[in-house]
């Protein structure tokens, strides 16, 4: 094997070496695009398949736009080709996403259910051809339907009736779907999630009608039964535009009970009633409205209304005048045939008489102006009232403190609010409530006091026990001065004793010490020894035993009689 390997590459060696600079170009041009070929191939098929939402291109920029933004909302990446179809990454996704598109109306009009469903057609016999499309649309609806977030399984079975020769003749087309909502999901409550399979259903199969279809749970109940839920509908309005009232009553009473808490403090504007009444209904008003003509504007800039103003313009003016003379005649019919002129005119017969009657038309033209409008749910009436607490004083006598009465709570003075400040109040309300009064608002600004007997009995307690607090203190501060006082005077008392004994202590040791020293004395003249007590036998070895510690220790000794100065 490796000597057949050597001979070959040898003999492409060989031919190499034979070939002119052109044939190396060109094998080598080969060979870089065979490799390049291969890399292409490889590329492609490796490349993700894309699958379209819509197998029909959606040329309208807008249409597209929309339908980009719904599926980007639901986090999923799209690609659109160059022919307009909107590509996404697989079958599932691509299905769930046909799926929510029918449902809010975003498929393009004109779009075939071919198109959408991507048919096949088959070319066998018709027979098998009908049931295997109905198979096939079958199957996918049921897929489209499972693929929403809200149902976990689907069955769907679709009746396709034959083609009748007579329209009156034709049975139906009929659906009947059985869905299995998922935990959690309110799709069974939702009438707008239950019309987006409706929906689906009708764009997938054609001739399918609302009564024709026939949606239920697992449990069997209907679903799309819509024609008893017209009550529902209509207290779900109500409750709604309730709770819009509510709201729009809430953020009134917040603006403006800050606004007054901020003036009059939290405590004097404790609550605020507030009523909206609104006229939830839709309307159409037709209005003809007829106004002057004006001939000449104001000129702008002036000090005056120049402007002239007419109730109309002549267009064109009739005058027509007729007169007669002559003899009244009654005609009464053929010769010999009593007449049917009645008595009064009979009468009148025959005598001379003059008309003249003159007719004047006047064709005036005015402005006229025809106005269409719908009435959208608006206020129709807004009531206003609170209740602001004067000013509670308590009242002080002329050394500062609070007045008491019998009962022993505190005496205070109340001060109404002024008269100017409630109409400056109730201006404040209306201009916060948009007040007209062309309408019935009402505004009602009253100040009526507050019942605040707990609230004083509190303070007044709180007081007393402030009081109290404060005599058992200076009592105790006159105990302390006092105990203080007769410490010092007992200290005082004894320190002078104790001064007076250590006096009279030195003054009798001084004359003991004299004895002793005019003893010693009389004793060395006589020459004899002086007998000494065992006292003073141990006074005196005390001082030796001072006076050998002081000379060791003199700094202790000198500590020792600082402490001894200080004490005294």
């Amino acid at each position: 094997m490796g000597a057949w390997i050597t001979k070959v590459v040898g003999q492409i060696q060989k031919l190499w070496g034979k070939w002119s600079l052109l044939q190396k170009l060109i094998l080598v041009g080969i060979g870089v695009g065979v490799i390049a070929g291969i890399i292409a191939l490889f590329s492609v098929s490796a490349a993700p398949t894309l699958v379209p939402v819509i197998d029909a291109p959606v040329l309208d920029e807008g249409a597209r736009n929309r339908i980009l933004t719904r599926i980007n909302a639901e986090g999923v990446k799209t690609s659109v080709s160059s022919t307009g179809v909107i590509m996404v990454a697989d079958d599932p996704t691509a299905r769930r996403m046909r799926a929510i598109l029918i449902r809010e109306d975003l498929i393009p009009a004109g779009t075939s259910p071919w198109e959408l469903f991507d048919r096949e057609r088959w070319t066998i016999t018709d027979f098998e051809r009908n049931v295997n499309l109905q198979r096939a649309i079958t199957q996918m609806v049921s897929d489209h339907i499972r693929a929403l977030d809200d149902v976990d399984n689907a069955n769907v079975t679709l009746v396709m009736p034959e083609q009748a020769l007579f329209a009156s003749e034709q049975n139906p087309v009929t659906a009947s779907v059985i869905i299995t909502p998922r935990p959690g999901s309110d799709i069974t409550q939702n009438r707008k999630k239950i019309e987006g399979i409706q929906k689906l259903l009708k764009f997938a199969v054609a001739g399918l009608q609302d009564d024709t279809i026939v949606i239920t749970d697992q449990n069997g109940f209907v679903l799309n039964d819509f024609t008893g839920m017209a009550d529902a509908d209509r207290l779900t309005l109500i409750e709604r535009g309730n709770k819009m009232i509510r709201t729009l009553e809430a953020q009134y009473r917040a603006v403006i009970l800050k606004s007054l808490q901020d003036t009059f403090t939290s405590d004097r504007v404790r609550d605020l009633n507030i009523k909206i009444e609104m006229d939830l209904s839709k309307k159409a008003i037709n209005t003809e409205e007829y106004f002057p003509v004006t001939i000449k504007e104001r000129t702008p800039g002036s000090s005056y209304d120049d402007s002239q103003i007419v109730p109309s313009v002549t267009r064109s003016k009739t005058t027509s005048s007729t007169t007669w003379k002559g003899t009244g005649f009654t005609p009464e019919g053929p010769a010999g045939v009593e007449g049917q002129t009645p008595p009064a005119f009979r009468d009148m017969s025959d005598i001379y008489g003059e008309v003249t009657q003159e007719t004047l038309v006047d064709n005036e033209e005015i402005n006229k102006r025809s106005i269409q409008e719908e009435r959208s749910p608006g206020i129709d009436r807004v009531t206003v009232s609170v209740n602001i607490d004067g000013i509670w004083q308590i009242k002080y006598d002329e050394k500062g403190k609070p007045v008491m009465l019998p009962d022993g709570s505190i005496e205070r003075t109340y001060t109404p609010i002024a008269a100017e400040d409630l109409r400056a109040t109730q201006a404040l309300i209306q201009n916060a409530i948009g007040y007209n009064a062309a309408r019935g608002d009402s505004v009602t600004v009253h100040n009526i006091g507050f019942d605040r007997t707990k609230q004083f009995a509190e303070e007044n307690n709180e007081i007393l026990k402030q009081k109290q607090f404060q005599a058992i203190i200076l009592i105790s501060l006159g105990v302390l001065a006092l105990l203080l006082i007769g410490f010092i005077v007992f200290r005082t008392i004894a320190r002078r004793l104790e001064r007076k004994r250590i006096r009279e202590e030195a003054e009798r040791t001084k004359r003991e010490q004299e004895l002793r020293d005019s003893a010693l004395m009389e004793a060395e003249r006589e020459g004899g020894e002086l007998p000494m007590s065992s006292e003073e036998r141990a006074r005196m070895d005390l001082h030796g035993s001072v006076a050998e510690v002081a000379k060791n220790h003199p700094e202790d000794v000198a500590q020792l009689i600082r402490t001894w100065l200080l004490e005294e």
